[in-house]
């Protein structure tokens, strides 16, 4: 069913420390990660108070509270990735604390539970694991097995998941029906642009990288924003990216004005045209330079705001939007 008004969609990949182990170390991003802590509440309280919905698609090792919970739900097919050292089923659990209370860069029940406490977000899933579904040696019945795993996990803290955000966005089309078949409704696909297709780690060049950086800025890729009647082609509905909304950077800081307008200039075509705009990014891209961070997010929901007093601009989830344009198919 259309929608007479333009949507707008954040979602944020909610995964800790488990989102970035295999390239960084606590040595390096751990800071970032503890960030996230502090930051989490600011988050919500900003999405409060411009009144914006937000789905954070959350690692399934976050719901547990100790080590051994975590590791008493493995899942009984775990991926066997060409790559040893992507999975952290492969040794990686040694080096975790006992429980959420000495190990906070692993687990965020807590956090989990203010969520739910503030009642106005989706808890999707990023996964149990944070499985990559396009690195060589993974399978559909590995998928399968950690997808029903962070559901599983999901519905004995009474969360209903009906959305995923594949990690390093590598969507795979092949794992479309298995969501399809696990009641999921929605994903985030990617922008329809060369620099932003699905890629292995190893596929991803830096090429890619620098047009990609260079697209923060200047709009090299286009608004990328989309109509009703390209989302609801097919179930599990594709809500693609727009935007990452990269975190502040000091050395590239007096494009902070390029970057801001980048994005609204994106905002009001989708406002303007009916379109779906949908943001994203990591609660730890804000652990550090918070102020700078939350105070760039604070000039887009005043955006936002204007546009919904304006143009009825309305924020959805992804489930949200997902069932409100399967009405009527």
């Amino acid at each position: 069913m259309a929608i007479n008004s333009g949507k707008f969609v954040i979602s944020l990949d909610f995964e800790l420390m488990w989102g970035v182990w295999d390239k960084l170390s606590v040595a390096a991003y751990g800071k970032d990660i503890e960030g996230v802590h502090t930051v989490f509440p600011k988050l919500l309280d900003l999405f409060s108070n411009y009144k914006v919905k937000t789905t954070f698609s959350t690692v399934g090792f976050l719901f547990f509270k100790t080590k051994d919970e975590l590791i008493n739900n493995i899942p009984s097919i775990t991926p066997n990735y060409k790559d040893f050292n992507l999975s952290p089923y492969n040794g990686y659990f040694k080096n975790l604390g006992t429980d959420y209370k000495t190990d906070t860069l692993h687990f965020a029940p807590q956090l989990i539970e203010m969520l739910k406490m503030d009642g106005n977000h989706e808890i999707g899933t990023h996964t149990f694991c944070h499985y990559y579904c396009l690195e060589d040696g993974q399978n559909s019945e590995s998928f399968t097995a950690d997808l029903k795993k962070a559901i599983e996990v999901g519905k004995e803290n009474n969360i209903n998941i009906t959305s995923i955000i594949f990690p390093r966005n590598q969507f795979n089309s092949e794992y479309e029906m298995i969501c399809k078949e696990n009641g999921i409704l929605c994903y985030r696909g990617n922008e329809r642009s060369w620099m932003y297709s699905p890629a292995s780690g190893d596929n991803d060049s830096n090429v890619r990288r620098l047009f990609r950086l260079i697209d923060t800025y200047i709009n090299l890729s286009g608004h990328n924003c989309y109509s009703d009647s390209e989302l609801i082609r097919k179930i599990p509905i594709d809500i693609p990216s727009s935007r990452f909304l990269r975190p502040f950077n000091k050395k590239l800081e007096s494009l902070e004005g390029l970057r801001l307008k980048r994005i609204k200039k994106s905002m009001l075509h989708a406002a303007k045209n009916n379109l779906t705009f949908h943001l994203w990014w990591h609660p730890h891209n804000f652990g550090q330079n918070q102020d700078e961070n939350l105070n760039f997010l604070k000039n887009i929901l005043e955006y936002y705001q204007e546009l919904n007093e304006k143009y009825k601009f309305q924020s959805y989830t992804m489930t949200d939007l997902a069932i409100k344009l399967s009405d009527g198919r």
